[in-house]
């Protein structure tokens, strides 16, 4: 449901219903000690959402995430009942799947990449698809999760901070403008991940220009 207003789209049901940040967390992987940052916790307090991070997060690996492209994390609270159902023993909160806002009303196949939003005082842009790794396997105390996350093709969206802000709980995300492209994150998740490539999904995401660059440049091949 939404509503137009002095050039802005009101999403009623998109909004933030958790804040979360992490602290390093070290693990022992195939006989090394490793560290993440993937054991997010919901804090009370608004978070500042800067270029490259969200101020007082913690980033181990920084070729592979935060940045430009990855600053800030969003998972749909509408996923967690799945989950829950697929891992009851664990102990759940807001964070679970590393990310930084939990949104309420979020959705992968209707939100296009390249759409931008005005949350709290930032204004963000999505910009590709979260693509699971191990960690989020040892966040679960499962690596089965990586197949299931992929099949179930709800990832999550990575955003660019256009303008930095705080963004609190109860922020509603306005849609300031939509993308000409209609490239849908699920859409992209699925195309980036998918074995078998479809041509159209990957003309799509080569035009797609708020798209990383080197995400398209791999799937260009796909086109010859």
């Amino acid at each position: 449901m939404l509503r137009f207003e002095r050039g802005f789209f009101y999403f009623y049901k998109m909004r933030v219903i958790s804040t979360n940040i992490g602290k390093p967390v070290t693990f022992e992987w195939n006989g090394k000690n490793e560290q993440t940052g993937i054991f997010k916790y919901p804090v009370d307090s608004p978070l500042f959402l800067t270029k490259n991070d969200v101020a007082k997060d913690t980033i181990i690996n920084r070729v592979n995430h935060g940045g430009e492209n990855k600053a800030c994390y969003l998972f749909s609270a509408d996923q967690y009942p799945y989950w829950k159902n697929l891992y009851p023993n664990l102990d759940w909160n807001w964070g679970m799947f590393g990310e930084n806002l939990t949104v309420l009303g979020m959705d992968e196949s209707s939100m296009r990449i390249g759409d931008i939003y005005k949350v709290g005082t930032a204004l963000v842009q999505v910009s590709q698809p979260r693509e699971p790794c191990y960690k989020l396997g040892v966040r679960f105390e499962d690596q089965t999760i990586l197949k299931q996350f992929i099949d179930h093709a709800h990832s999550g969206t990575y955003v660019r901070i256009l303008e930095e802000g705080e963004v609190r709980m109860e922020d509603e995300f306005v849609l300031v403008e939509q993308s000409k492209n209609p490239l849908t994150v699920k859409q992209g998740f699925e195309v980036i991940l998918a074995r078998k490539k479809d041509p159209q999904l990957v003309k799509l995401a080569v035009g797609n220009t708020s798209l990383p660059e080197y995400k398209r440049e791999r799937l260009k091949k796909y086109l010859r």
